[in-house]
């Protein structure tokens, strides 16, 4: 089953903020990238429009937080508190959803760190900032471009370097000197 399929079925087909039914599609989460089940959320064209643009929100449009920042799904808890801390600033509403949520610490993290202005740094699977000297662990097994070999899960790369992109680290593994894409590592 794909991951949009997967997505479809976890929301029955509903926009997991606001729950309309039509026009939906996956919005990965950031700091996340790959569009995976663990970081995406499905989402309806207004939703995910408003996200994308906060100068265009519509307040009366979020007042399905009420409802949606209940739900058990990470990603949607993540989008959920995020909205709610962006309209806190304006509407007294927000505010008190944002006081009444529960969400826990490694959620709130992730929500956070989604809402830094520095956002666009390297970052590991759990979403942790990685800097210049760090040791970092494989992940999964990595194919390497133009060879046969794969960096094995588990791998330690030590000594990362950062490269221009931000979803790129660099070092050295099994003798090798390479790119990395950061959200295959886990920061030692």
């Amino acid at each position: 089953m794909s991951t949009e399929a997967t997505l479809l079925e976890r929301c029955d087909s509903k926009c997991e903020l606001c729950g309309a039914t039509s026009s939906l599609s996956p919005f990965v989460v950031a700091p996340h990238t790959q569009m995976t089940v663990d970081h995406s959320a499905m989402l309806c064209d207004t939703c995910k429009s408003q996200i994308e643009a906060p100068d265009s929100i519509d307040p009366n449009h979020w007042r399905c937080l009420n409802d949606s920042m209940w739900s058990q799904v990470p990603p949607v808890q993540v989008l959920a508190w995020r909205q709610l801390k962006t309209l806190a600033e304006k509407e007294q509403w927000a505010t008190e959803l944002l006081d009444m949520m529960y969400i826990e610490e490694d959620v709130m993290n992730w929500a956070i760190i989604g809402m830094d202005d520095d956002a666009e740094k390297p970052r590991d699977v759990n979403g942790v900032e990685l800097k210049k000297g760090d040791d970092v662990t494989i992940i999964k097994d990595l194919p390497i471009k133009g060879s046969s070999q794969v960096i094995k899960q588990g791998t330690v790369v030590r000594g990362i370097s950062l490269a221009d992109d931000p979803k790129l680290v660099s070092g050295k593994a099994n003798g090798q000197s390479m790119y990395i894409i950061a959200e295959y590592t886990r920061k030692k």
